[in-house]
């Protein structure tokens, strides 16, 4: 299967889960993001590393990297390589010099150790057409000049029950709303409802 390589260009507080922060991936050279959903010392962990900053004490993600050089192990790139009812599986292809090996991770550990091994992040073609969110031109500009410091706080937004007694087409015009707002997350969960309707 063709992997198509991703970059990160957003991390912020989610807008539907507390303590949760959406974490946006885009495609290199494309128009699709991303949107993931990780917990709040995963978020942590990434916007650490990618702010060049250093911690007191070593967190669980710089103590994996730490234990892995310490063994001549190298992380050469992460995969997302599967989507399961709205849960990213991925995995961490590491090599020792002797040889290669892969390892099962969270989506968002795996990420982690991408920014500390600078290693390339892929996905597969069909994870982005499933669950991939296309952006114009202009908002794609907008994304990437955005830092990936967390953002304030939003308010929650309706629960994702709402949406079922919503229409399909009220549902489209949502997405499109949610899309232009950037407000990736949620436009992931309008997509998922929408995706859940033409399998039934």
């Amino acid at each position: 299967m063709k992997k198509v390589r991703l970059e990160i260009v957003g991390l912020s507080y989610s807008q539907t889960q507390a303590g949760a922060y959406a974490l946006v991936l885009g495609e290199s050279g494309g128009k699709r993001r991303l949107p993931i959903i990780i917990g709040g010392f995963e978020a942590q962990a990434i916007a650490i590393e990618l702010e060049k900053m250093t911690p007191s004490r070593p967190l669980t993600h710089d103590l994996f990297k730490t234990f892995a050089e310490t063994f001549d192990i190298n992380v050469s790139e992460v995969i997302i390589y599967n989507l399961v009812e709205g849960i990213f599986y991925a995995k961490l292809m590491c090599n020792s010099g002797e040889r290669e090996t892969e390892i099962d991770a969270r989506t968002s550990d795996a990420i982690a150790l991408a920014v500390r091994f600078q290693c390339p992040i892929y996905t597969y073609e069909f994870i982005l057409a499933s669950a991939g969110i296309i952006l114009e031109d202009e908002a794609i500009t907008k994304t990437e000049e955005t830092s990936v410091e967390p953002v304030e706080k939003e308010a929650a937004t309706s629960p994702e029950g709402e949406y079922k007694s919503k229409s399909t087409e009220e549902l489209k015009t949502l997405l499109a709303s949610a899309e232009e707002d950037e407000q990736y997350e949620l436009a992931a969960r309008i997509r998922d409802e929408l995706n859940n309707r033409k399998k039934s």
